[in-house]
């Protein structure tokens, strides 16, 4: 009985497979890389918040300074969520004898009930966090924006933001290519929360923050080890 032989088309039937297979292998891979690489899965978040908060009034329109609310941005490793005593300053309702302050405003406003109800009842307001580190990154603000990186290079325009979002992909590759090279993201520390802040056309960004890193004793590099940000 002579031996079965598949057909010479076979091979070429089988290679087509394989290679089908290989080939929609490396799409789903590449696809899910991309769907869940930083800058796609979290650049653009920007939660509903439980007030309607504009940075785009206060920080933009009004030119209130970052660190009127986040006045622990120079001094920790943390910038302070303003608590809703901050918020009072301008907003609380009227008091005990019904009438406002001199300095109150929208006092009647619907939207900011939610301010005026923590106020009276102590409790804190909820904030949805926008840029959320993972437990094992440790970041200190106060250290950056001591060597002249505003607010801007991390959270980008926050003056003409209605809603705050997330704008850059805080990624580790993103944070290690200032970090071997921050001389082009550093200002003069009076310009740190000037966010509209930006150098002269003909003015070398490098050149400039060599410059700033001499007249300062900034490090031309900031530290690169594993335990700088995994502690």
């Amino acid at each position: 009985m002579d031996r079965f032989h598949f057909p010479p088309w076979v091979n070429t039937f089988t290679l087509m497979v394989l290679g089908g297979a290989a080939a929609g292998g490396a799409y789903v891979g590449g696809m899910f890389l991309y769907g869940t690489w930083p800058s796609v899965m979290n650049a653009g978040y920007a939660p509903e918040q439980p007030v309607p908060f504009s940075h785009k009034l206060h920080a933009g329109e009004l030119k209130m300074d970052c660190r009127y609310c986040h006045n622990t941005v120079e001094s920790s490793a943390h910038a302070a969520v303003p608590g809703t005593n901050v918020c009072a300053n301008c907003h609380r309702g009227p008091g005990a004898d019904g009438n406002n302050t001199t300095t109150a405003v929208h006092t009647a406003s619907l939207k900011l009930l939610p301010i005026r109800e923590a106020i009276t009842t102590g409790e804190p307001m909820q904030w949805e966090r926008v840029h959320d580190l993972g437990d094992y990154v440790y970041f200190n603000h106060s250290v950056h924006v001591n060597r002249g990186v505003s607010c801007v290079e991390c959270h980008g325009r926050v003056d003409q933001m209605e809603r705050v979002e997330q704008m850059k992909p805080l990624s580790m590759s993103w944070c290690l290519e200032c970090h071997r090279n921050p001389a082009p993201r550093q200002r003069d520390p009076d310009q740190i929360t000037n966010l509209a802040w930006s150098l002269d056309g003909d003015v070398d960004p490098q050149a400039y923050g060599e410059e700033l890193q001499k007249k300062h004793g900034w490090s031309s590099q900031a530290p690169t080890s594993c335990s700088t940000c995994h502690r």
